[in-house]
């Protein structure tokens, strides 16, 4: 199950994000918000995280104007490892390397077929689990 959330900056994206999630057949909660109108990023970025944080959902999927702010929110929670990604290579590095469980993405930084891909590589990349990734796994966490 994957937790979705964004700012006001990140709604439409995040509304395209959603129906592809649906025709990949993913199981997801929106967590926020729900309009353009103008709110605060970290609301959304603490609840997804948090919900991702519980264990309750595998991944997350945060979406700001360029999806910073929502990272460095999401990296303030215990057992988060929230990767911004504005490309399919460093999306699947992150989850290759760092076992990333939170994508972020910046609405005004690029366009829904990019983020659709974007989405499918984060998804679809197992971590390596090698064990020098997990070394600096543990090294972050400390």
């Amino acid at each position: 199950m994957i937790a979705i959330g964004s700012d006001h900056a990140g709604f439409e994206l995040k509304q395209a994000v959603m129906e592809h999630l649906k025709k990949r057949g993913e199981e997801f909660e929106d967590f926020g918000c729900y309009s353009n109108e103008s709110v605060h990023y970290p609301v959304y970025g603490k609840k997804v995280a948090n919900a991702v944080a519980s264990g309750e959902y595998e991944k997350g999927i945060l979406i700001c104007g360029t999806g910073i702010g929502i990272s460095i929110t999401a990296n303030k929670v215990k057992g988060i490892r929230a990767a911004l990604c504005s490309d399919c290579f460093s999306a699947e590095a992150t989850r290759l390397h760092n076992d990333a469980n939170i994508l972020a993405l910046g609405a005004r930084a690029i366009g829904v077929g990019l983020a659709e891909k974007i989405v499918d590589t984060f998804l679809d990349t197992e971590f390596s689990g090698d064990e020098r990734h997990l070394e600096r796994i543990r090294m972050i966490e400390d």
